[in-house]
Parts: C-alpha cells; sequence; structure tokens
C-alpha cells in the first residue's frame, strides 16, 4: 500500500503540533535584539510549523537557524535544526542530505547525552533506511529509539515506533507481528486519548487489511482516521489518507471512488509541494486507467509520474546514504580507539622504568622466540620438500626402469619364444598329412593366433619402452605412437610446435608417458571418436591439451579425481613442477591441460 512508501509522518507525534503558529510573531522575535535563548527558540518553534507545510521554507528558515546556533556555540540546538532540515530533505527526495543531517545530529546528541531528543533523530534515520529498503538497519535504529522512550518511560514516544517498526514487518511480510505493534500503539493511544496517534496505528492497521484484500475493513479504519484528521486540520496526513483510499477503492474495483480520493490527495500534496505522493498517486491513477480500458488517459498519468520521477532521488543516493553512514560508523569505531589509546598512555606512564624495561625485555625475547622458530619451521618445510622431491624422482625412475625392463622380458624372451613356436609350427605344417579340410584350417588358425600374439607382445615392449624417444624427438614419438593405435572408431590428430629440438629425457620421458595415459583413458572409458593432441613449447615452457569428444565425466566431483590414471597423470607433472587441469562434463568430453615450466 501507498503508505509504506510515504507515511513517514509519524514524526508528527513527537513534534506534538496541536496549533497553528503565528510565523509573523515568531519572525519578528528572530529579527528582534532579544536574548540568544528566545530567539533559537522562536527558530525552533518556527521550523516545527514549517517541517510538514513548506519543505523549501524550512530548508530556508534551517539554513537561517543554524548560523544563529553555531554562532553562539550551541551544539544541541544545531542537532535539532538538523533534524528538522532532515526530515524536510527527506520529504523532497534529497536522501543523501537527509542522511548527513540525521547522523550528524545523532553525532552531537550521543556525546550530549541528550536523550529525549536523540530518540526522535534515531526514529528519522531508521525511517530513511526503511525507504531504502534497508531493513536491518531501520530495525537496528527503531531499537535504538524504543529503548530511549521506554528509558524515558514516554508512552507516545513508544507508541510511535510500534507504528513505524510495524511497516518493516509489513515489509518482510510477517503481517500477524505487524498488526500486533499497530494493535499495542493503538491501544496506547487510545488510553492517552491521543487522537492523532490514533488515526496513524488505524491507517496502518487499515494497510495490512488491504494486502489481505480485506477492503471494507480498510475503508472503516481509514475513513475514522480521516474524521479525526480532518477535525485537527493536518493536511498533510490527510492528503496521505486520501492518498490510502484511493489505493484501497482501486483494489476493491470501485473505480469511481478510488479516482476522487486520489485526485483529492494530489490537490492538496500539490500545495504541500510533496513530488513522492504526486507520483504514486499518479501511478496508482494510470493503474485504474488501464483496467477501464483508458490508455490515453493511463498514459498521461503516467508521463506525470514519470516527469515527478525524474526529480527525485536515484539508486546511486542510495549508495551515497551507505557511505555515509559507514563514514559516520568509522568515525565511531575511531573515537573508541582513541579513547583506549589514551588510556593505555596514561597507564604506560605510571608504569614507567623497570615495567618499561620488563616489557621491552620479554617483547625482544618473544621476538627472538618467534624467529627462531621461523627459522626451524622454514628449515623443515624445506627439508620435507626435497625429501618428497627425491621420493617422487625415486618412483618415477623406478616405475620407468620396471617397464624397461618387462618390455625387454617380453620382447627377448617371450617374443622370441613365441616367434620360434611359429617357426616350429610352419615346419611342422610340411609333415603333416591332413585327412579333411577342416584340419587344415583349424591348423592355419593356431599360426594366426601364434603370430598375432608375437605382434601383441612386441606392440606392449615397444609401448612399455619407448625406443621411438631414442631415435625422434618428443613430437615424432608421439606420431609414432598413435600411428599404431589400433583403432578403427578413433581418429586421432597429433599437432605439435618448437619440439624440433631434442628435450631433457626425463621430461621427454613423463611428457610420452602422461600423453599415453591420456589415450589409454580415453580409448578404455571415453567412446570418443576424435581425439586430438597439442603439445607447443615457447619461452614459458611446455603446453599441451588432449582433448577428446567422449561422454565425459563430472570434473568438479573430488571423487571422480581418485582414479589411477589420472593420479598417474599428476604424479608425473607434479614431478616436473607442472601444472595439470581436467575440464570435463557428462556429455561434453574430456579437455586435459598441461604446463611444464622449462627454458627457452
Amino acid at each position: 500500500m501507498l503508505r509504506k512508501g510515504i507515511i513517514i509522518l509519524c514524526l508528527i507525534l513527537s513534534n506534538r503540533l496541536s496549533a497553528q503558529v503565528n510565523t509573523d510573531s515568531l519572525h519578528a522575535v528572530i529579527n528582534s535584539g532579544v536574548s540568544y535563548r528566545e530567539q533559537i527558540n522562536a527558530s525552533l518553534k518556527l521550523l516545527e510549523n514549517f517541517q510538514l507545510k513548506n519543505f523549501d521554507s524550512t530548508l530556508i528558515e534551517g539554513k537561517r537557524a543554524l548560523g544563529i546556533a553555531r554562532k553562539n556555540t550551541d551544539s544541541v540546538s544545531v542537532a535539532e535544526i538538523m533534524r528538522h532540515v532532515g526530515v524536510a530533505s527527506y520529504f523532497k527526495g534529497n536522501y543523501d542530505v537527509a542522511a548527513v543531517n540525521f547522523q550528524s545530529a545523532i553525532a552531537i546528541l550521543e556525546k550530549a547525552n541528550q536523550p529525549a531528543k536523540l530518540a526522535p533523530v534515531y526514529n528519522e534515520l531508521a525511517k530513511l533506511y526503511r525507504k531504502t529498503r534497508n531493513l536491518d538497519r531501520a530495525l537496528q535504529n527503531y531499537n535504538k529509539a524504543d529503548a530511549l522512550y521506554r528509558q524515558l518511560k514516554d508512552s507516545t514516544g513508544i507508541a510511535m515506533i510500534l507504528n513505524e517498526s510495524g511497516v518493516v514487518f509489513e515489509y518482510r511480510e510477517d503481517f500477524a507481528e505487524a498488526i500486533n505493534r499497530y494493535t499495542a500503539s493503538l491501544e496506547i493511544a487510545e488510553k492517552k486519548g491521543d487522537s492523532l496517534s490514533v488515526s496513524y496505528s488505524l491507517s496502518n492497521i487499515a494497510g495490512v487489511y488491504v494486502i489481505q484484500k480485506k477492503y471494507d475493513v480498510a475503508e472503516k479504519n481509514l475513513l475514522r482516521a480521516l474524521s479525526i484528521r480532518e477535525m485537527l486540520k493536518d493536511s498533510f496526513a490527510i492528503a496521505l489518507t486520501y492518498s490510502d483510499l484511493g489505493v484501497a477503492m482501486n483494489g476493491k474495483g470501485d473505480f469511481p471512488k478510488a479516482i476522487g480520493y486520489l485526485e483529492k490527495s494530489n490537490q492538496m500534496a500539490e500545495k504541500l509541494k510533496y513530488p513522492e505522493l504526486q507520483s504514486n498517486n499518479y501511478n496508482e491513477l494510470s493503474a485504474i486507467a488501464q483496467k477501464q480500458g483508458d490508455f490515453q488517459h493511463a498514459f498521461s498519468y503516467f508521463l506525470k509520474r514519470s516527469a515527478l520521477r525524474d526529480s527525485l532521488y536515484a539508486l546511486e543516493k542510495t549508495k551515497q546514504i551507505e557511505e555515509l553512514n559507514a563514514k559516520y560508523e568509522t568515525a565511531q569505531r575511531e573515537q573508541e580507539i582513541q579513547h583506549q589509546k589514551n588510556k593505555i598512555r596514561v597507564q604506560k606512564l605510571l608504569m614507567a622504568g623497570i615495567s618499561g624495561l620488563v616489557i621491552l625485555t620479554s617483547l625482544l625475547l618473544v621476538s627472538w622466540y618467534r624467529r627462531n622458530k621461523l627459522r626451524q619451521e622454514t628449515a623443515m618445510k624445506t627439508e620435507l620438500m626435497q625429501q618428497q622431491e627425491m621420493a617422487i624422482r625415486a618412483v618415477m625412475e623406478a616405475e620407468e626402469n620396471e617397464r624397461q625392463r618387462i618390455a625387454k622380458d617380453l620382447h627377448d624372451g617371450v617374443g622370441q619364444m613365441m616367434s620360434a613356436a611359429k617357426m616350429n609350427l610352419s615346419a611342422f605344417e610340411s609333415e603333416l598329412a591332413f585327412t579333411t579340410e577342416e584340419q587344415r584350417k583349424s591348423f592355419e588358425k593356431v599360426i594366426n593366433l601364434v603370430d598375432e600374439s608375437c605382434r601383441e607382445v612386441r606392440t606392449v615392449s615397444h609401448v612399455m619402452m619407448p625406443n621411438a624417444l631414442l631415435k625422434n624427438n618428443l613430437g615424432d614419438a608421439i606420431r609414432e605412437f598413435t600411428g599404431k593405435l589400433n583403432q578403427k572408431n578413433l581418429r586421432v590428430e597429433v599437432y605439435t610446435e618448437g619440439l624440433e629440438h631434442r628435450l631433457d629425457s626425463n621430461i621427454e620421458t613423463m611428457l610420452y608417458r602422461v600423453v599415453q595415459e591420456c589415450v589409454n583413458n580415453t580409448i578404455k572409458h571415453s567412446g570418443a571418436s576424435t581425439l586430438d593432441i597439442s603439445l607447443i613449447r615457447d619461452k614459458d615452457g611446455i603446453s599441451g591439451t588432449i582433448e577428446d569428444n567422449g561422454k565425459g565425466f563430472d570434473s568438479s566431483d573430488p571423487e571422480k579425481l581418485k582414479g589411477i590414471g589420472i593420479k598417474n597423470i599428476s604424479s608425473r607433472i607434479e614431478y616436473l613442477k607442472g601444472t595439470v587441469d581436467f575440464d570435463s562434463a557428462p556429455g561434453r568430453g574430456t579437455v586435459v591441460a598441461v604446463h611444464i615450466p622449462i627454458g627457452s
């Protein structure tokens, strides 16, 4: 309901405006040669009179009053004037200016220990945060104001905070708590016979009923509030009530009534120079015109609303408010820190001499201990890293030696025996007299199996001991390896650059094994149709990618990276002091990216 955005007028409760003020007589007092106290009291009364009737006059008179108060070093009156200026700035849409005035007033009044004057300022700052939807900060400031009013046993102030903070719970959609607070405020106001406070509680309760679409009950409460405000001749509150009635009747579908109320509200808002209220009313009128199919009037109202909104605050002002609040809180913390420093300084002066020497000696001992401990930890870490590196190197070398030994055994032992078996079988074939063709074919199958086993043994031994690296560079060795793959459904592309010259044998062997492991993983697990291998050497080292278009896996799952193959790849790259990244997702293939930092 519109009331949530603009009924921030409970400040009227704290001001207790009950009658019209003769502004001419107050100006006469201010401009006469009376005492300062009479002048400043007249200025404050004048600001109270203008505050919700003429915002521009409030700002003009506030500037003049600040000059008088500052000239007489009256900080408390400066804070009161800033509160009035902040309220007027708020209603004009100058939220950053309002925030500066409220926070400055709070700083002064906290230092001066003026709870009765401080509580209303906390309330105003809370409403500003509520307006910018910073609900947590709003509630913090409402709680501060409530604590002060309860300390002062000011039931009117307590009722006001119950009303104001109830809107925060409306924004949070905690309607039960909102109703509880409004009802509690209403009961306090009725006991005191405070009709003005009663009217605000009724408006707030009506707002919840509108949200709950209980329009008849809402209208009943608003009309009761309107009658009170008309009796009090509170033109500002009357304008807001007409606006709320317009919103309620729009929700109910009683468009003629809604239009009448909203137009009355706008007439009064224009006189009061309250653009935000006008803007919200035009927005409501535009919505009603659209429901009625009168798009020409809907567009006209929309243009009027836009023109008014352009003059109001933008999002940047909300940021400015946060920055100003941060500066204010920082200043408070700095004051506390400075206070603590002063206390410590006094204590240090009292404990001079022997105490100072003890502290200095203790600091030197602590410093020496920490430096010594740091040196020991650094030495231990260095030694541990060296041992880990030696262990990894030993494992890698042992693994490579074992591969070579097995490869030689396969090639020289099993391979030769298989070759001999084939030769004997071939020689034996001429001595056999096959009685049927099936017998001859079966014998030929045996010889073919032995022949295929020989080739398989040679292939395995070559894979385990890459002789290609003995006669070729890394790029050619990888091409030779991939060229021997017997994968009809897998197309392998190899691209190398800058590898024409030989590298350190350890680096070539480790990178060859990494590529070999990646290719084996692709063949075994991925179901890919293409495999692209790229190795490029530049001034920073060797960068490589092995990419397939297979089924992939979830590389963000740590469990998926604990396989033996992936661990083998990682340990070899770690041995070369390089980095490896696995990028994969189900259905998206797999990319293995490695980088080895070697000199150019």
